[in-house]
């Protein structure tokens, strides 16, 4: 078995751990990328079973899965308050800080978490990190205007300690990525960010910066899965 196919392993394996945090009639937050498309296919076998909830996904392309597995769906707007979400990371830190958004979800994603009581965030070990930055921060964007605030990200970035540049994400025929949400995201590479809280106050206030990948706050539990089996982290 190659290295990718045991993380994929253990990113099931976090996602199967992730069904012990549901319940009955709860309101669920659906993550997106390849990790919580597991936890999306575990629940709809739950649900085929027979458990009854509702969930909101936090992209198109969660909706279509869950809608073909057969998850009753719903909007915030439908559900304002959820339970759960259950998302994956792209890194995780010890505090439980994360980068989110390589799957380009990560405004929906964030929007959703901060609606429900409870995040559980979900992962192969190889997502956790002492220090965030080694991969490369989302960061969405209005397409108006995108060289003025690339250019304000740069600065941003440079002034919190962690300079570095912020390239335009793009499709394998050369357009630009644009979002569930029609915006466009920028890739900061930073390769440590020593201080998370800093960097997205920073971020926040530039003008056309719709939103960016750091959870602060959010995540309360992280499920690991690793060659030893599964961890469960809290945050402090």
């Amino acid at each position: 078995m190659n290295v990718a196919m045991i993380a994929d392993a253990q990113k099931r394996v976090a996602a199967a751990r992730a069904l012990d945090f549901v319940r009955p009639g709860m309101r669920l937050g659906l993550g997106t990328g390849s990790t919580a498309a597991h936890f999306v296919d575990l629940l709809g076998e739950r649900v085929k079973a027979g458990l009854d909830v509702v969930a909101v996904p936090t992209s198109e392309a969660t909706r279509a899965q869950a809608g073909r597995l057969g998850i009753k769906l719903t909007t915030l707007d439908e559900t304002p308050e959820l339970d759960l979400t259950v998302d994956g990371a792209d890194e995780i830190a010890p505090d439980l800080t994360l980068i989110k958004g390589g799957g380009g979800a990560l405004l929906r994603e964030k929007i959703v978490a901060s609606a429900s009581a409870k995040m559980v965030v979900i992962a192969d070990q190889s997502k956790l990190v002492e220090v965030l930055g080694r991969f490369p921060l989302p960061i969405e964007i209005a397409p108006f205007g995108a060289t003025a605030t690339r250019r304000a990200i740069e600065q941003a970035t440079a002034a919190a300690g962690c300079p570095g540049p912020a390239r335009p994400r793009r499709l394998p025929n050369g357009h630009p990525f644009v979002t569930d949400g029609g915006h466009w995201l920028l890739d900061a590479q930073l390769q440590s960010i020593a201080d998370p809280r800093t960097l997205a106050v920073r971020l926040s206030a530039i003008p056309g910066v719709v939103e960016h990948g750091l959870f602060i706050g959010l995540a309360q539990t992280a499920i690991v899965a690793g060659p030893d089996g599964v961890r469960l982290i809290e945050r402090p």
